[in-house]
């Protein structure tokens, strides 16, 4: 019985055990199913499945038939406009970075927009060239496809020039990095995301931003600095930057000085006064159309000998296959590139969902950005995913629904169609330049370092090693040294919890850890112990030493002496020097009786007469782990100390009981529902006279 009085409440109910608990209360029998039976759902098809399955995999079914025509198109078209002139510029600029012709990043701004569309489930996002994935591009193309000519023997390259050459090294690097997103699609696997945390994200892009700051510099300073990839490439390519420092391109430098203050403080205001304005002042946009009019007008190519975006082909080129030999070399650095893909565009699309109350499907996704991707190879785009300033853009415009995205992916088409020779003076160095401007949020991450620091010491391990193993030793690399430090602060976290003893706080039927609290309340003779993890074969030898340092014995070691003195009593009571009566032993000397045990006969003494285990925090046991907390329960009860668990979960106690886990020792009674449950049977069974009571409280 429930009575609620003002602030507190009073429970009026029997004392539980677990066994009490199910004599009383009925358990509803629920038929599991099996794998035989998962496997049959999973095959057997009906029409409302095939209707949900077609909806499921074109998600343009279910928002075309909400879409709200009058509402909704202006927005969309005025945001496609915007996004699709920052699409147009971020593609040539990652196009650079991703060491292929300017040109093919009008490419990646087109095809994966238009197969997202159809498959995406997020309005929001605007698909194309990742700064991140551009940089991941390069490392296998610079590998590949080197300055000096090409190390691999691969039968495609007869003939292409070396641009040819990486095109064709990207666009089936790209093909097999789709094909990866879309098998884990396929096979629902888009949990794998999950275990790449925030802090390991934001140590990963903060390295990739310092990787694209370096290879920006030689546009930005007018220098030919060749491509390298590999472990400690960017400690070479400063190397190679800083040798011919007295080369820089004054006109290249003072360009990209102008863009980068003017584009910085633009983009300041915008985000101060983003209330007020109606649409972001498109300052990179402005800017780009002044330096590339400039740069016409004072013919910067020829006097000054700055290095610009030159020809760009009018058109589209026709699809090709990948190469397979080329994705034979190129495996390991896909399976990353699939990876970062997948969770940048899902992380900025669940941001978006949450704001505009829509849902999201993970594998969808995966199987969105895996054909978008796989179409985009065949027409020579490069790795696709999204940028969170493009995205941004899109949705601060006014954005609804994806045809902002295909009105952007239009935008991008006229320029390549028709137009794009107007953008063929513009220098390079202007494009390097709005490409670091674009680093400030992430190079900003690096003042987390001090929060994670204060609050969280082992995430912040994670982040220091990400980055720091991402900038010296690659991408792809660091991503997976930065992995496996996680899972190791995982197994730390979980392999050494951190266990506390509990006291009743007095007055109440709530148990804290008892060196928190000022007034608590310890029975004498009773300990509580609590561990908050898992219990498997990792971490249950630190279990059993934690329990015997919080009972304060060794049930073990007083057991073998309680041994060894019986043993001795045995010898004496048969030579005649040991006495049994009524009363107790006598021990007889040479002389007159005497009243007490000879010196060399110790029976450690053991102050606990009940152990109470708090199993609130363990989700599960492994076999491992159950072998060992039942050796642990019965040298406690051959000691005499008597054990009680309580708050087990559930399917942990239908485990104890399939696994033979209960004996003539350990019994079902010893399982109580609650901890205040098992401290009023002990205190049943074992009162205390209230002088004796100890109540505590710390000054």
């Amino acid at each position: 019985m429930l009575r609620p009085t003002g602030k507190q409440y009073v429970v009026t109910r029997p004392l539980y055990s677990e066994d009490a608990f199910a004599d009383e209360h009925a358990k509803v029998r629920r038929q599991r199913k099996t794998t035989r039976h998962h496997v049959k759902d999973y095959f057997t098809w009906n029409s409302k499945r095939v209707k949900n399955a077609a909806l499921s995999l074109l998600p343009i079914v279910g928002w075309m038939r909400i879409y709200r025509l009058k509402e909704w198109l202006l927005s969309d078209i005025v945001s496609g406009v915007s996004t699709g002139l920052v699409a147009v510029l971020q593609g040539l600029a990652y196009a650079l970075l991703a060491s292929l012709p300017a040109w093919y990043g009008l490419f990646t701004a087109f095809f994966p927009v238009i197969v997202y569309l159809f498959l995406g489930t997020s309005r929001h996002i605007s698909v194309g060239a990742f700064p991140v994935l551009s940089l991941m591009v390069s490392a296998v193309v610079t590998r590949m496809v080197p300055d000096e000519g090409s190390l691999f023997n691969i039968t495609g390259f007869q003939g292409l020039s070396i641009e040819e050459q990486r095109v064709m090294v990207a666009a089936s690097v790209t093909f097999l990095m789709g094909l990866m997103q879309l098998a884990m699609g396929l096979l629902q696997i888009g949990f794998i995301v999950m275990y790449l945390s925030d802090t390991l994200v934001s140590g990963f892009t903060t390295a990739a931003a310092v990787h694209i700051l370096v290879s920006q510099l030689k546009f930005v300073l007018g220098l030919e600095v060749r491509g390298l990839s590999g472990p400690l490439s960017i400690i070479y390519t400063l190397q190679k930057i800083f040798v011919q420092i007295e080369k820089t391109n004054m006109c290249d430098l003072a360009t990209s000085l102008v863009i980068m203050v003017v584009v910085f403080l633009v983009k300041e205001l915008n985000d101060r006064y983003k209330a007020k304005l109606p649409v972001p002042i498109p300052v990179e946009v402005i800017m780009t159309v002044i330096a590339c009019g400039i740069s016409y007008a004072f013919d910067f190519k020829e006097k000054f000998k700055v290095d610009v975006v030159g020809h760009i082909p009018m058109g589209y080129e026709s699809p090709v296959a990948p190469n397979m030999e080329i994705i034979g070399h190129t495996a390991v650095e896909a399976f990353p590139m699939a990876i970062v893909g997948f969770a940048v565009a899902f992380s900025v699309a669940k941001v978006y969902a949450v704001k505009h109350d829509y849902t999201i499907d993970g594998n969808q996704e995966l199987i969105a950005f895996g054909a978008s991707n796989i179409f985009g190879a065949a027409f020579k785009s490069f790795a696709a995913s999204t940028a969170l300033s493009r995205s941004a853009v899109q949705e601060s415009t006014g954005g609804k629904t994806q045809i902002a995205g295909l009105i952007s992916a239009l935008i991008v088409m006229v320029v390549t169609l028709a137009i794009g020779f107007l953008l063929e003076p513009l220098p390079k160095s202007v494009l390097g330049a709005v490409v670091i401007v674009n680093l400030k949020g992430m190079l900003m991450q690096v003042c987390d370092v001090p929060y994670l620091w204060r609050r969280d010491r082992p995430d912040c391990v994670v982040w220091l090693v990400t980055c720091l193993a991402s900038i010296l030793l690659g991408l792809d690399l660091g991503l997976a040294v930065g992995l496996g430090a996680e899972l190791i602060t995982v197994v730390f976290r979980t392999q050494f919890p951190r266990c506390s003893v509990l006291a009743n706080i007095t007055g109440t039927d709530i148990y804290k850890d008892r060196k928190d609290y000022v007034s608590i309340y310890e029975p004498e003779g009773v300990k509580i112990f609590r561990i908050p993890s898992p219990i498997f074969f990792a971490n249950i030898d630190f279990f059993r030493g934690k329990l015997v340092e919080a009972v304060g014995f060794n049930p073990l070691r007083v057991l073998r002496k309680r041994n060894k003195a019986m043993r001795t009593i045995r010898k004496l009571l048969e030579k005649g020097e040991l006495q049994m009566l009524p009363k107790g032993l006598l021990f007889t000397s040479s002389g007159p009786i005497e009243e007490y045990l000879p010196a060399n006969i110790q029976v450690p003494r053991v102050d606990v007469h009940s152990l109470i285990l708090d199993f609130s925090a363990v989700s599960f046991l492994d076999i491992s782990a159950l072998k060992g907390l039942k050796a642990a329960i019965k040298e406690f009860i051959w000691v005499e100390v008597e054990v009680y668990i309580v708050a087990c979960d559930a399917h942990i106690l239908e485990k104890l009981h399939s696994c033979m886990f209960f004996d003539e020792d350990i019994k079902s009674s010893m399982f109580f529902l609650t901890l205040h449950d098992a401290m009023l049977h002990v205190s049943e069974k074992h009162p205390v006279r209230s002088e004796n009571t100890n109540v505590y409280t710390k000054v």
